[in-house]
């Protein structure tokens, strides 16, 4: 914890540490909708396994794969680093989106100093939108069934 007076009243800034397992990995969690991520980040050649395959096997859909490289194109980090990661869970739009938010936290945790660059982005935060619930009397969750006159 650093301590800065400013006039009247002192500024206390954090200082934020790396956090390493003893492989020299950073680990987080992703959550998007149903799909919960687990992800390990190391210094690599920019490669990236989903449950064990390549993105481009597993992600056959473009959009996907650009969505998971956000946070190496925000914090200018592409090729940097190898990801391996599993997930489950949802379809692939949200597991996509549960890798993102995993990368983001990994990432904020191998270099804290991009916590600034990712938090502005948007990627730290964890998507609270989910699926609304059924309800009694109704075909969905806002759809009515079908009105007959006759």
């Amino acid at each position: 914890m650093i301590e800065n007076t400013n006039g009247d009243e002192p500024i206390v800034t954090v200082k934020r540490e790396q956090r390493l397992d003893q492989y020299g990995r950073a680990y987080a969690t992703g959550k998007r909708k149903n799909s919960i991520s687990r992800v390990w980040i190391k210094t690599g050649s920019g490669r990236i396994l989903v449950n064990g395959k390549s993105q481009d096997v597993y992600f056959s859909r473009a959009v996907l794969r650009m969505l998971i490289a956000q946070p190496f194109s925000v914090t200018t980090r592409d090729g940097q680093y190898d990801v391996f990661c599993t997930v489950k869970g949802g379809g692939l739009s949200g597991q996509a989106g549960a890798i993102r938010h995993g990368i983001s936290k990994a990432l904020d945790a191998f270099e804290p100093d991009l916590h600034v660059v990712l938090k502005k982005a948007g990627f730290l935060t964890r998507d609270p939108r989910i699926v609304e619930r059924k309800k009694y009397g109704y075909r969905k969750a806002r759809r009515s069934f079908q009105f007959s006159k006759r």
